[in-house]
Order: structure tokens, then C-alpha cells, then sequence
């Protein structure tokens, strides 16, 4: 994981340093609301998932490729997981799981200008995600008792003893408006990778995440 996360980090970083003069460099953060799809062979799970409220911060780079168009990778640090609640006979069960990514975004760009500072946007492209941190938590409330339970996520392959899959992969869509180098966007992260590490009969858990950012850009194209 390590490795892979130097590389990473390696490709961005040259990124940055590949045609400074034609490229911009913007920062970027705001509001995640996200869950997670989780089904198997018997039928879907995640249907009573509520949207679970997290962030996300991070650099971008606009590489120019022609008038219309560029190629925007990222770095960013988000949170995904889920939220949950439900009631079964006076048991109210509620919890939820925050976990915590470094993601790389690969879009492509096109942009359409009107004029006075004023851009709309659309992004489309690949993400490739690896898991930092995490923790589920779950309350089960009985007549007036409350028991609450926490557990740190563990990231690897192993059935019995992982949480989840550390390597994450999908795609991201997104759109937006720039005004006088500020950016408005919003974007959906389409998790395509199975991080469940229980694959008995055909389990699924794919990440969610509805984004809405505030950037700047801080340096313009000549």
C-alpha cells in the first residue's frame, strides 16, 4: 500500500511541475454525502442507508489540451461510508462507518466560456482510491438502554480478520461554474471496486459519494 501510494504521489507531484507556465493549480474542499452499496445474491441490503456527512480536501491540476479541453487529475483526502437506523420490535439499531481515503481523480474537462470571468464545466474520468483510516460505530437502544459499540476498520483481503479492502476504484462525473477563478461544483463518485472482503454468495459493498466543492484557482493560463 505504501508503494502505491508513493507512486501516486510521485505522478502528482510531477504533474505540477510539468508545464507550470500553460497549467493551473487549484485547492478545492467541501461537503461528502455518502453511502455505501451493499447487496448479494439474496437481495439488497443498503436500500434503508441514509447519506452519511463527511468532506473532502485537495489539490487539482488543469493541464491544457486544447481550447475546450483538459486533463484535471487531483489529490485529494475524502471520507465515504454510510449511515444507518432501524427499528424492529422496540429495538432501535443505529450506527455508522467513516472512512477515510486519499484519492486520485484522472478527468477529462471541457469547458465552455461566456464571457465577463464566467465558465461552465463538466468532468468525467477514473479514480483510483486507497484507504487511510476508518471506524464503525453501532448503538442498540431497549427500553430506555443504550449500548454503543466502536471498531476500527481494518484494511486487507483477509475474511476473517479485515474489514475492508483497502483499494478502492470507480469513476467520477461532475459539473460546475467558474466565476473569476472561483469554482462551484458538484460531482458523484461511482465506486466500481468490491472492497467487501466476504465474498460468499456474491456479497457487494461499493462506495457512494455525492460531492459539493468550493475552489480557487490559483494561477492563470497564459
Amino acid at each position: 500500500m505504501k508503494r502505491l501510494t508513493k507512486l501516486l504521489t510521485i505522478i502528482f507531484v510531477a504533474l505540477l511541475c510539468y508545464q507550470t507556465n500553460a497549467q493551473t493549480i487549484g485547492i478545492k474542499g467541501g461537503l461528502n454525502l455518502a453511502t455505501l452499496n451493499e447487496k448479494d445474491n439474496d437481495g439488497t441490503y443498503s436500500d434503508n442507508y441514509d447519506m452519511n456527512p463527511g468532506f473532502h480536501f485537495g489539490l487539482t491540476v488543469d493541464v491544457p489540451l486544447n481550447e475546450f479541453l483538459s486533463f484535471e487529475p487531483g489529490l485529494l483526502l475524502t471520507t465515504k461510508g454510510m449511515k444507518y437506523e432501524d427499528e424492529l420490535i422496540g429495538l432501535n439499531l443505529s450506527g455508522h462507518a467513516n472512512l477515510y481515503y486519499i484519492d486520485v481523480p484522472l478527468n477529462l474537462k471541457a469547458t465552455h466560456e461566456f464571457g465577463s470571468g464566467v465558465k461552465l464545466y463538466g468532468t468525467i474520468g477514473p479514480y483510483v482510491g486507497m484507504g487511510l483510516s476508518g471506524k464503525i460505530k453501532a448503538t442498540l437502544e431497549f427500553q430506555g438502554d443504550e449500548q454503543t459499540e466502536e471498531e476500527e476498520i481494518k484494511w486487507g483481503s483477509n475474511q476473517d480478520e479485515d474489514t475492508f479492502k483497502r483499494l478502492d476504484m470507480g469513476l467520477t462525473f461532475g459539473a460546475g461554474v467558474e466565476i473569476n477563478s472561483i469554482l462551484l461544483g458538484l460531482s458523484y463518485d461511482l465506486g466500481l471496486s468490491n472492497i467487501s472482503t466476504n465474498q460468499d454468495n456474491g456479497m457487494s459493498v461499493k462506495n457512494r459519494v455525492l460531492k459539493f466543492s468550493v475552489g480557487y484557482r490559483f494561477l492563470s493560463k497564459n
